[in-house]
């Protein structure tokens, strides 16, 4: 028997890679014998780049950066197992998770470190890009991002902004002459979850501004930066950002993205299953299990356990979910979709007790989902 274990990450307790061998270690427990394949995966957002590299027996290298405040930080990057794909991880370098709370200032913090990311993966010859959106703690609409890779954001008298989203009213143009050239030889893939657009009620700034530390005031002055900034791309790139879905994501980086660099902005778990190959990893397999932290509605606009059930689905595999908690009322919702749902906190294990010991849980949980599985399989046959 083989069984392909593909779960994301558990949030606040354990990694992707994690999960996927403490459910190795479970099943093992039930019998050694039956053959695992740990994939990790993840949707596109924190731990995409672990996920991937891990994945594909790539390497990761970690670079000295600025982070969104200017600081020097360690942030890494992934080479995947092909040796040409790049991934970066927008939260590596730019993300919320590198700030503590009295710090968070969507006016100051930046992309710029995202670009000094970028700049050293084509120093090092990478063109094939798969790029991460989530996390980050910015709302510069990427300006930073382009101005690490030579771009020139200057105000009426032709002087450079100063970097962050608060100082994008003053944008009069943008100089692209110094726009690093080996852009316009790569490819970027983009992974994105995010449809939320660059401006208005749905946009980056309403919507990510509070959780990034904009009060009511800042978000309606970032989102009119934000405006003006659009009207300035639109004018040197022909490409116009209002309308277009994802653009909003990062701060508005998702329209950097979508105006400067060659390539496409996908769903992020079918960036990430594609990378991996996992539809033809699945092929022998007899079962699939994946999991998450919580699975609720939510999970079907697209997260992980969604994406692997489609594949399984196209691939007539079986599917069992195993998550931290399933959402009592998500539950007839979600059926459908999976041959077995199972959450760790099912009653006999409280949530605080399932995050607190969440490898322990997951681990025993395996083991008696498995157990019930091969037992009801032999007695079929």
């Amino acid at each position: 028997m083989k069984i392909v274990l593909a779960p994301d990450s558990f949030k606040g307790s354990l990694t992707a890679i994690q999960a996927a061998q403490a459910m190795a270690e479970g099943i093992s427990d039930v019998d050694p014998t039956i053959k695992t394949l740990i994939l990790p995966v993840a949707d596109g957002g924190e731990g995409t780049m672990t996920s991937l590299v891990y994945a594909t027996e790539g390497t990761i290298v970690s670079v000295v950066v600025q982070d969104p405040l200017g600081r020097k930080v360690m942030a890494s990057y992934g080479v995947l197992g092909d040796g040409e794909t790049c991934v970066i991880e927008i939260a590596e370098a730019s993300g919320l998770m590198l700030l503590t709370e009295e710090e968070k200032d969507p006016f100051v913090t930046t992309t710029f470190g995202t670009g000094e990311l970028l700049v050293h993966a084509l120093d090092a010859g990478l063109r094939k890009f798969i790029i991460g959106l989530g996390g980050s703690a910015t709302n510069d609409g990427g300006g930073g991002l382009l101005q690490a890779l030579g771009m020139k954001l200057l105000d009426v008298n032709g002087v450079e902004l100063p970097r962050g989203g608060g100082s994008l009213n003053e944008l009069h143009a943008i100089d692209q002459s110094h726009f690093d050239e080996r852009i316009s030889r790569s490819h970027f893939l983009i992974a994105c979850d995010v449809e939320n657009p660059l401006v208005g009620p749905t946009g980056a700034s309403v919507v990510f501004g509070p959780q990034k530390g904009a009060s009511p005031e800042m978000v309606e002055v970032l989102d009119y930066n934000l405006k003006k900034f659009a009207a300035v791309v639109e004018e040197c790139s022909g490409v116009a950002l209002l309308g277009r879905k994802g653009a909003g994501a990062a701060g508005g980086a998702g329209g950097a993205f979508q105006a400067f660099f060659p390539g496409e902005i996908k769903q992020g778990i079918s960036v990430v299953l594609d990378a991996i190959s996992f539809a033809e990893q699945v092929t022998d397999a007899d079962l699939i299990l994946t999991g998450e932290g919580r699975t609720d509605s939510q999970t079907l606009s697209g997260k992980t356990p969604f994406g692997i059930a489609k594949v399984a689905e196209g691939e007539r595999k079986p599917v069992i979910l195993i998550s931290g908690v399933v959402d009592v009322e998500s539950r007839e919702l979600l059926t459908p979709f999976f041959t077995e749902l199972h959450a760790i906190a099912d009653g006999t294990v409280s949530p605080k007790e399932s995050i607190e010991k969440a490898s322990y849980y997951l681990r025993v949980k395996t083991k008696s989902v498995i157990k019930n599985y091969v037992n009801l399989h032999k007695s079929r046959h």
